[in-house]
C-alpha cells in the first residue's frame, strides 16, 4: 500500500516487479497493475468511511508499518473475521490501544508489539556501530546471523517474562516489563538509585 490506495495481487505480489517500479522507476503503486492485469488497485477513494481498505484483505498475518494509529479497532475486528491470526508491528505505535486489548483478548491470535518486532532496526544500527568501531566489514549473511540472535533474544525474553508475570504469550506485558527491568538494572548498576 501507498498514501493512495493498495494493490491486491491472488497470486501473490510480484517483488521484481514492485523493485522496478518503486526503486527504478519511482512510479505510484497503482502503476503495478499495468504489469499484472490479474491484480487489482484499490484507490483510497473507496475506502470505507473512516477505515483503511487494506485491512479488508483476507490474510493470515497483518504488518502495519506506516504511521502512529493505522490499525483501528473496527480493522482489526475484519481481519480477525477474515481469518488473520497476527500482527506483527513494523512502526512505531501502528496500533490503536482498543485494537491492542482486542488482539490480546483473543486466545487463538498472536501479537508482536513494536518495541519487541520493530527493534530489529535499532539492532541493525548496533551492529553497524560494532563494524565501524571495530574497523570492519560483515558479509550480508554475518549481519543477518547477528540480528536473528538479537531477534530471538527479544523474543525469549519478552516471551519468557509473560510467562513468568503470568499471561504467557502477551508479548506487550513481557517486553514492557523485560524492558524496565534493563533500564533498572542499569540504574542500579550505575549507583544511580
Amino acid at each position: 500500500s501507498d498514501s493512495n490506495g493498495y494493490v491486491y495481487d491472488a497470486e501473490g505480489i510480484d517483488l521484481a516487479v514492485l523493485k522496478e517500479l518503486k526503486e527504478v522507476k519511482r512510479a505510484r503503486l497503482s502503476e503495478y497493475t499495468k504489469f499484472r492485469p490479474n491484480a487489482k488497485y484499490i484507490n483510497v477513494s473507496e475506502y470505507k468511511e473512516g477505515r483503511n481498505g487494506v485491512w479488508d484483505v483476507p490474510c493470515d498475518g497483518a504488518f502495519p508499518c506506516a504511521t502512529q494509529n493505522e490499525l483501528h479497532l473496527a480493522d482489526i475486528k475484519v481481519l480477525y473475521a477474515n481469518g488473520c491470526r497476527f500482527v506483527a508491528e513494523g512502526a512505531n505505535m501502528p496500533s490503536t490501544l482498543d485494537a491492542i486489548n482486542f488482539m490480546l483478548a483473543q486466545k487463538d491470535f498472536h501479537f508482536a508489539p513494536a518495541k519487541a518486532a520493530n527493534a530489529g532496526g535499532v539492532g541493525t544500527s548496533g551492529l553497524e556501530m560494532m563494524q565501524n568501531a571495530g574497523m570492519t566489514s560483515w558479509s550480508f549473511e554475518e549481519v543477518d546471523r547477528r540480528l536473528h540472535g538479537i531477534m530471538n533474544h527479544i523474543f525469549e525474553l519478552s516471551y519468557e517474562t509473560s510467562k513468568e508475570f503470568g499471561d504467557e504469550g502477551n508479548l506487550v506485558l513481557g517486553s514492557n516489563i523485560a524492558g524496565f527491568r534493563k533500564v533498572a538494572d542499569a540504574m542500579i548498576d550505575q549507583g544511580y538509585v
